[in-house]
């Protein structure tokens, strides 16, 4: 890593910061993992350990992924579950995943970090709810620190087996008391709560459909009791609201408020189906969401009113999903999903380009509880991805630089910073090997889907 790092001349600045600062022929000044300047080119230092001129290129935050399954990317378009909804594409799936390995899980999640640092995201969650053949969430966080990322790992869970009642497998789900203290245990080990941290832990209980409500209220009580955030499934499609009134008795909203898993401290992905009880209790209480829209389109859940949840004040960022469930990873793409979805269910004034790329930005930052990331300002942590205005894909489109992001086709980064280091450079991975990542996971994949 260089001790400073000048980014200089870019086309634009994209900001996000607290003015929406889009700034032209501009840059961004770099000391270790930290921004000390943003503004016109020729107000910033002069001279830095690394200089890379910009011209042509777009600067702006590094995109924030709020929900992932990174495992997944070894079952996409896995022919048994390309045409089914949640639950039966569950079911399609569980009997694979059950053939999991620590080996595989951490080549997978190194893939689908790689596919995401080299679309410009520079954080990432991700949630790991099984743990077959002596798989351990440690495995991941081992990916993760090789690779780069910055890395919110949350230890999901499953208890509740089809003998109890649950979707689940019972051979793919564990006890509880078992859940609680590894996840103690990975807290303790692996949680850092400083600023500009690259690792954060997170209590995740898979879903209503396959935990119980004890392990809900145990996780939340552990989670406050070490200061980390809480993060699950909730109101996914109708299904998903139909377990919860007949298990339950409750809406998903409900369900959630009395268990105490509401709060800034709290996401819950998808919330395509919750009810305007439910959003306005999620804006009283700052909980945040994760909003996938492509996975939510793939498995024909329904379109999430976040125009009308960004009105109320709800918390929100983008997930890319797990990859059989999107067989993507592109957080711009998501953007642009999110904005043309809401387009179709309320009009084209719904959701602005810019709109779409808050999300992905401060959005994102929101959602995970970080006042670190998300915006570029002095003081906060050196995380940026960069793109190359001359990719055919914007040809034509200059006329509104930060628009064209969303709108035009989405493009790989040029650049992508995390914590002040170069991790893409000319669209190249620097961290790993890509092709024989590639190598190793298809092989891996090979293996796992045909058992």
């Amino acid at each position: 890593m260089s001790a400073t790092l000048l980014l200089k001349n870019a086309d634009l600045v994209l900001t996000m910061d607290a003015e929406r600062r889009e700034i032209p022929n501009a840059g961004v000044f770099i000391a270790g993992n930290e921004i000390r300047a943003v503004g016109p080119s020729q107000d910033l230092p002069q001279t830095a350990d690394e200089t890379i001129d910009l011209t042509g290129h777009i600067v702006m935050p590094g995109l924030i992924n709020t929900h992932h399954h990174m495992f997944q990317s070894l079952t996409r378009a896995v022919p048994a579950a390309q045409d089914a909804s949640l639950f039966g594409w569950l079911k399609a799936l569980y009997p694979i995943w059950s053939r999991l390995t620590p080996q595989m899980i951490r080549v997978s999640t190194q893939t689908a970090m790689a596919e995401m640092l080299l679309s410009g995201a520079t954080t990432t969650s991700d949630h790991l709810y099984l743990y077959p053949n002596g798989s351990r969430l440690d495995d991941s966080i081992d990916g993760a620190r090789e690779i780069g990322m910055r890395f919110h790992a949350a230890r999901g869970s499953m208890s509740i087996g089809e003998s109890a009642g649950g979707l689940p497998p019972d051979y793919l789900v564990e006890k509880e008391p078992d859940i609680l203290k590894d996840a103690q245990r990975l807290i303790e080990t692996h949680h850092d709560p400083a600023r500009h941290s690259m690792l954060r832990l997170v209590m995740a209980p898979c879903s209503p459909f396959s935990v119980s409500e004890g392990l809900m209220r145990d996780s939340a009580a552990l989670a406050r009791a070490y200061g980390v955030s809480l993060h699950t499934h909730l109101a996914e499609n109708l299904d998903d609201v139909r377990y919860s009134l007949t298990k339950f008795g409750k809406t998903p909203a409900h369900y959630a408020e009395d268990l105490g898993w509401t709060g800034p401290d709290v996401w819950h992905a998808h919330c395509v189906r919750l009810d305007r009880e439910g959003i306005a209790l999620f804006a009283r209480t700052r909980t945040g969401i994760a909003h996938c829209p492509c996975s939510n389109m793939r498995l024909g859940s329904g379109i999430a009113p976040i125009a009308r949840m960004r009105r109320a004040g709800v918390p929100i960022g983008l997930g890319v999903d797990g990859s059989a469930s999107n067989d993507g990873a592109s957080l711009l793409g998501e953007a642009r999903q999110a904005m043309l979805l809401q387009r179709v269910r309320y009009g084209p004034a719904a959701m602005t380009a810019r709109a779409a790329l808050e999300l992905a930005t401060r959005g994102g930052a929101d959602v995970l509880n970080r006042d670190d990331i998300g915006h570029l300002a002095p003081g906060m942590a050196a995380d940026l991805a960069v793109f190359d205005l001359n990719h055919v894909a914007f040809a034509g489109g200059h006329h509104d630089l930060a628009a064209a992001l969303v709108f035009c086709a989405p493009v790989p980064a040029a650049y992508t910073i995390v914590n002040g280091r170069v991790v893409v450079r000319e669209g190249e991975l620097t961290t790993l090997d890509l092709a024989y990542l590639v190598e190793r996971h298809n092989r891996l994949a090979t293996e796992l889907v045909e058992g």
